[in-house]
């Protein structure tokens, strides 16, 4: 019980003066956009949202435009339709609603997807403050990354006291414009050159010299 009481020791002293960080440092996204001018952020830090479900639920989202993604998150929360579950599926149930998505194991963490449909409704807010189409947005960028474990103590048989940690994570998004599409500028056509022995092999073809 001694690390577990050093552990609950130290979250006490967390939001403390000692720990001044660098608020450049806290905001530090793990990959830019590719297009800063047309994209906007958004970021979660410190989420009281299980890592796992997050995860699972981030990755079903990404690469949706914004309205898609809305939509999804909702209907996950009146549990219309499934998240699917590819990485952490131990005990995990199956459900037909995962045949969407052509796999069998699934769940509805509506608390994940609450918070996600938060930070969509302010990466929405940080794009018409830059007066990009939120239309025409799309999930380009999304993570999750665990967060220092929250410790509390939970009491065994025989006067033992074993840990009861929770797992909340960071989550951040980039949302970009979708490119215009550009067409393809026309080349001439050179023509084709053959040599004696295919034109001989594209006349037997046809039916020979009559």
């Amino acid at each position: 019980s001694s690390h577990l009481d050093a552990g609950l020791s130290g979250n006490r002293h967390r939001g403390g003066e000692p720990e001044d960080l660098d608020a450049a440092a806290m905001v530090r996204f793990s990959r830019e956009a590719s297009n800063p001018t047309k994209s906007c952020k958004a970021m979660g830090a410190d989420l009281r949202v299980h890592y796992k479900n997050t995860y699972e639920t981030a990755r079903a989202i990404k690469g949706m435009t914004l309205a898609v993604a809305r939509k999804y998150l909702q209907d996950v929360c009146e549990k219309k339709r499934c998240v699917p579950f590819r990485k952490y599926v131990g005990t995990c149930g199956r459900t037909a609603q995962a045949k969407e998505f052509k796999l069998t194991q699934g769940r509805w963490p509506i608390k994940s997807a609450k918070v996600l449909l938060g930070l969509l409704k302010n990466a929405e807010s940080n794009a018409e403050f830059k007066n990009l189409d939120t239309e025409n947005l799309k999930i380009w960028h999304i993570a999750v990354h665990e967060a220092q474990q929250g410790r509390r103590r939970t009491y065994r048989a025989h006067g033992r006291i074993g840990p009861y940690c929770s797992c909340p994570c960071h989550v951040e998004m980039i949302l970009q414009e979708d490119p215009e599409p550009v067409e393809a500028a026309k080349e001439d056509v050179k023509p084709k050159r053959f040599t004696k022995k295919q034109l001989a092999m594209r006349r037997l073809k046809i039916g020979g010299d009559k």
